[in-house]
């Protein structure tokens, strides 16, 4: 017959794709379960509040049209509906897709059992199928992962979050239509009542009714079970012959068959007889059993509702039975103890040893292996519930009886992981060698034989030994057959070795030729050389195989975090025991067999992506257990840093010798020598690892002490600067500046230490420091910038953010959502225009009622001390988005305010009118400007507010990127002349392409401009007041707008010779450097037209101005013309246009007789 998994038969081929993919769903379930976003949880008031009204249970589907129309008849949830959709559409779909799977695996399923009753696969049957080896178990199997699936899904994903998100996918996705499996995957998977949550009511006829939900062929269900409570289905009673040990050896199959019968519940509820069997078979001494991966259950809570499994397993929950079991268990555990720590000793697991003993030292790691799993099951306190009185007593006497010690329970793991390890390594290396040395043994025995027939030939020397022809044809003759032995036939050359052996004890004996001692010597070596040759050829892969059976740690796949902090306390206490570890770890990563083994033997592509979800845990459990040595290093580098900022005094160049007691400080630089010497030999024990396969990721001990180191030194720095830059905005004066200091301080302390210490770990110190701190900044800067953006960069879809060295995140203490945008904020809030005055010559802010200095351009020095240029770079970059943000409010209001106002419409019109032509005076131009300032005087207060903010961050940009360019040009002057040659080349080209288009220019796909952007901006080299931050449309009046604004604002202006333009009345704040800026910025947005326009019309107001003054013979240039003149001059020097610009519309002797004003 055809093996059943053979590539041509498709009847095995088929259920083994299936239970392929089953393993390899359940992973992708698992791996989702850490993505879910919170959001769908609805935990706390604010997500309610704000996402209450577009997320829906299942409930949507009563009404879907009434739910649709609440919300099409509010605008502002419709916004959010669709930043939802954006936000969330990519992970809702994997759900889906996950979801969907899980119901596309039943009916697959179903459908392959049809096949087989309808006779589709020739000769085969549900029945020839379970007879089979491999058939029974893929079938047992299938059934089983569909069961793990769904309690997977209920344990990990909430039933109302799987609703809401089902919801959520089936309104956003664009292919629902099409979908016509939604239905079915919506009524598989609508929320069963259960909770994961610890003391949660377990819900009626559950998980019976859930496993129900798509009917599954109940012949095959039974004949399943049937199966599991009959057979040994994978044969693993002869890799454990104790008896006691069998319901270990059958664990896998319980685990199966516990799952199985929820789909025949009926076993549970009525059949004794049935549960009787199956609970002496497989539960007389276990009640808590892992399922999957880890994943625990108590049978004493599991089977509470069920009449017949309840009363079956009353014997085994009987405290007299608990105590005995309990009892065996730490008598075993002592006993196998003592003897593995006697292998373990040095010089004891010797190869001969080894060989002779290999059934005892089988036993000890049965033994050893049974008592642990035992001990680690029963004494979990996740498999018990805490509100549960008789599972409290249960466990209470379990670990009375059992002398229960995780400390001693861990040591025992670690040494039986280290005397496993070591055995299969020496196994695999005498496999391996194992035909070459028998060749040798062989070769050597026969040349043995040889030596002496040429002994007893006479020819050969050998003091006192007589010629005998009989001696020497006779040792010929052993030397042809120890010749002769076949390698490949071991059975009989085992035999005939044994022969060989006697025959060579019986001819010392009968020969008497004891009394020669080279000739004994030459027989018993021979003899040695025989007996080798039978043990090696004794070495079977069984071996292994068996050792890989019993040494299975599946079950504590979970179970294992709780030992962590045990792990860490050892490792502080001495990290070499990180050799040990590697055992206990690689012995752990043997769990990754069971998920895999389908999967490897369908050839599915799934192979890869699953070992790497299981290999990648494991690693993240490995770090997250040695990350214990990082943060030791980093608690002594904290002492070291003190001892170096506070209590060593820097030893100058020239000192006089009596002083030099008092800077040898020996004290404190003895202990700052101890400090280093515990850091080094950390670093030490991580690096005896040695490099391990971990599944199929590579970990290298020195990168996993780098990332470690990373990992230790982004939650500091990035705690330390979220509890630094928290600012109190009542505070007078700002806390701004002394926070900014002390946090520098705190990162000089930083840097210093780890400039200090990267010599003693080996590491580069300064390329860590700046590529960790400048993720740490870039991170909360994008985090912040969420806040301004429709489309969110979530989590896992961050550059910066990692897996391995995660940025940790921190609740938010007021509007901000980081310590960058508290920064940002504050540094705003104390250099408001409102409240303080701008002088642009000095660079520095004044406050408006009391004239005392609030900040200056120190202030970004400052900042660049603290934060580095990723800093200022990602300060800079935030205000960008405020602009942007500010400047979109203004056109909104710019259409609610001017253009939708029928008055301010009028007024508007009559000023053109009255203004046109431009070129041309404006009669009577006092009453015309006033009259419309008067119309629109409404619409100024929150016109004023918009330009004003924009200025100001305008002004804080170029403050920026003045600290950048300075700090660029001093410490990389290379990198800022480079940057500004490619950058003066590339417009060159660029203004030389648009003369002649024939020249080249960077194309669509070309980063290059993309690049060398981000580059100037961080070395400062760019221009804030020229660029574009929004598309803008074509705006009616909008030049007029402006103007009309600018000349309500000057009367609140008053000129100074020494200070320029200033605010007239405090009470009546107006700031001219942020007016300026804010209006230069608006210009900038829109078509040049619109700029020209406006220089247009305040020639036009000067003109027509001082037309009237020397009509009435006023001889002073009024207020206002000076304040309009000093706009164009300013004009002129911010965005360094040629004065031609503004000399077209104002003549050049008005501004001549201006400066004698000035």
């Amino acid at each position: 017959m055809v093996d059943f998994l053979a590539e041509n038969n498709h009847c095995g081929q088929a259920i083994l794709r299936i239970v392929s993919c089953g393993n390899a769903i359940i992973a992708e379930l698992l791996r989702l379960s850490e993505f879910v976003p919170g959001v769908f949880r609805l935990r706390n008031k604010a997500d309610q509040q704000k996402y209450g009204d577009i997320i829906f249970d299942f409930s949507y589907f009563k009404g879907p049209e009434l739910w649709e129309g609440k919300l099409e008849a509010k605008p502002d949830l419709q916004d959010l509906d669709d930043e939802f959709r954006e936000n969330n559409i990519e992970i809702l779909t994997r759900f889906y897709l996950a979801f969907q799977s899980v119901h596309k695996y039943i009916v697959d399923l179903n459908r392959y059992l049809d096949d087989l009753n309808e006779g589709i696969y020739i000769q085969q049957t549900i029945e020839t199928v379970l007879l089979n080896e491999d058939g029974k178990q893929l079938l047992c199997e299938a059934l089983y992962l569909y069961g793990v699936m769904l309690l997977v899904i209920d344990q990990k994903i909430e039933g109302e979050v799987r609703e809401r998100m089902l919801v959520s996918y089936y309104r956003y996705s664009a292919a629902r239509s099409a979908d016509s499996n939604m239905d079915d995957i919506c009524k598989l998977l609508r929320s069963t009542g259960y909770s994961s949550q610890p003391g949660a009511k377990r819900p009626a006829n559950y998980p019976e009714s859930y496993f129900s939900r798509v009917p599954i062929n109940e012949t095959f269900i039974s004949m399943v079970i049937g199966r599991l409570r009959s057979d040994d289905i994978y044969n693993q009673v002869s890799a454990y012959p104790l008896p006691e040990h069998r319901s270990v050896a059958l664990a896998p199959q319980a685990a199966m068959l516990y799952v199985a019968l929820y789909f025949d519940a009926s076993i549970l509820h009525t059949q004794q007889a049935k549960m009787r069997e199956i609970v002496d078979k497989y539960f007389p001494d276990n009640w808590v059993i892992s399922i999957y991966m880890g994943m625990c259950v108590n049978l004493a809570e599991a089977w509470e509702p069920y009449k017949a499994a309840k009363m079956a397993l009353n014997y085994t929950l009987d405290l007299s039975n608990v105590k005995e079991q309990a009892g065996r268990c730490a008598a075993v555990r002592e006993r196998v103890h003592m003897q593995v720590q006697q292998f373990l000793k040095e010089g004891c697991l010797r190869e001969e040893m080894v060989l002779d003993n290999i059934p005892k030292l089988l036993n000890c790691l049965r033994d050893c292996n049974v008592a642990i799993r035992w001990m680690m099951l029963h004494t979990a306190d996740s498999a018990y519930d805490p509100n549960n009185k008789r599972l409290r007593q249960i466990k209470d006497q379990v670990q009375t009886d059992s002398k229960y010690n995780p400390k001693i329970l861990f040591q025992l793991l670690l040494d039986i992981a280290q005397f496993e390890f070591i055995l299969k390594e020496m196994f695999k290396q005498m496999l391996s060698e194992k035909q070459t040395k028998w060749e040798s043994y062989k070769t050597e025995g026969s040349e043995r034989m040889t030596e002496l027939a040429d002994v007893f030939s006479g020819v050969k020397p050998l003091t006192r030994v007589e010629k005998n022809e009989n001696l020497q044809a006779w040792f010929r003759e052993i030397a042809k057959q120890i010749m002769s032995l076949n390698y490949d036939d071991s059975t009989a050359a085992g035999r005939k070795t044994v022969q060989l052996i006697q025959a060579l004890e019986e001819v010392q004996e009968f020969h008497q030729l004891e009394s020669n001692l080279q000739i004994c010597q030459f027989l018993a070596d021979t003899r040695k050389f025989l007996h080798q040759m039978i043990r090696t050829i004794n070495i079977k892969e069984e071996v292994l195989i068996t050792m890989q059976i019993v040494g299975d740690l599946s079950y504590a796949w979970q179970l294992i975090d709780s030992f962590t902090s045990i792990m860490q306390e050892s490792i502080r206490a001495n990290p070499s025991m990180v050799t040990k570890l590697r055992a206990t770890f690689l012995k752990l990563a043997s769990a990754l067999d069971m998920p895999l083994l389908r999967i490897n033997q369908a050839n599915s592509p799934d192979l890869l992506s699953v070992s790497q979800y299981y290999s990648g845990e494991l690693v993240s459990y490995v770090r997250k257990v040695l990350q214990i040595i990082p943060e030791s290093m980093f608690t002594s580098l904290l002492k070291i840093i003190k001892l170096q900022t506070h209590d060593i005094i820097e030893v100058p160049t020239r000192l006089d010798k009596d002083k030099l007691r008092d800077y040898a400080q020996l004290v404190p630089r003895y202990e700052v020598a101890k400090l280093t010497h515990a850091i080094s030999i950390f670093t030490e024990g991580i690096l005896m690892m040695k490099t391990t396969l971990v599944g199929i990721i590579k970990v290298d001990p020195k990168q996993l002490l780098e990332d470690g180191i990373r990992k230790e030194l982004v939650k500091r720095v990035a705690l330390a600067l979220h509890r630094g830059l928290i600012f109190n905005p009542r505070a007078k004066p700002s806390e701004l500046m002394p926070k900014l200091k002390d946090m520098a301080a705190t990162m000089d302390g930083f840097h210093r230490s780890f400039e200090y210490i990267q010599d003693y770990v080996n590491i580069y110190g300064l390329k860590i420091w700046q590529e960790e701190v400048s993720r740490i900044i870039n991170y909360n800067v994008e985090q912040e910038c969420n806040n301004f953006l429709r489309t969110k960069i979530q989590d896992w879809q961050s550059m910066y953010q990692s897996t391995h060295i995660p940025i940790p995140t921190f609740a938010p203490v007021d509007e901000s959502a980081t310590f960058i945008g508290r920064l940002c904020r504050e540094i705003l809030r104390i250099t408001d225009p409102k409240s303080a005055c701008y002088i642009d010559p000095l660079n520095t802010w004044y406050d408006l009622r009391t004239h005392q200095e609030v900040s200056n351009s120190r202030l970004f020095s400052e900042i660049q001390d603290t934060l580095g240029t990723f800093g200022l770079n990602g300060l800079d970059r935030l205000l960008c988005f405020m602009i942007v943000k500010e400047l979109q409010n203004f056109l909104s209001m710019f259409q609610k305010m001017v253009l939708r106002d029928k008055g301010v419409h009028d007024a508007l019109k009559s000023l053109t009118n009255a203004v046109n032509p431009l070129k041309g005076i404006v009669a009577n131009c006092v009453k015309v400007y006033s009259t419309a300032v008067t119309k629109t005087q409404r619409i100024w207060p929150a016109y004023l507010d918009a330009i004003m903010k924009v200025g100001q961050m305008q002004i804080l940009r170029r403050q920026i990127a003045n600290e950048l360019n300075y700090s660029c040009r001093f410490d990389s002057k290379h990198l800022a002349a480079a940057l500004e040659n490619l950058n003066e080349a590339i417009l060159a080209d660029i203004e030389a392409h648009y003369q002649d288009p024939s020249l080249p220019y960077p194309k669509e796909d070309n980063t290059l401009l993309y690049e060398i952007t981000a580059y100037l901006e961080a070395a400062g080299i760019h221009t804030p007041l020229n660029k574009i931050y929004i598309t803008t449309k074509r705006l009616p009046y909008f030049p007029i707008v402006n103007f009309l604004f600018l000349i309500s604002q000057l009367p609140k202006l008053q000129y100074s010779k020494n200070l320029g333009m200033v605010c007239r009345k405090p009470a009546d704040p107006i700031d001219w450097p942020p007016l300026v800026l804010g209006l230069l910025t608006l210009l900038k947005q829109f078509h040049s037209r619109y700029t020209e326009q406006f220089l247009a019309l305040i020639g036009q107001f000067v003109r027509s101005m001082m037309e009237q003054c020397t009509s009435q013979k006023v001889p002073e240039m009024p207020a206002d013309v000076i304040g309009a003149l000093l706009f164009l001059e300013d004009y002129v020097r911010y965005t360094k246009l040629p004065r031609r610009v503004v000399e077209a519309h104002v003549p050049s002797f008005i501004f001549d007789e201006f400066r004698t004003v000035m």
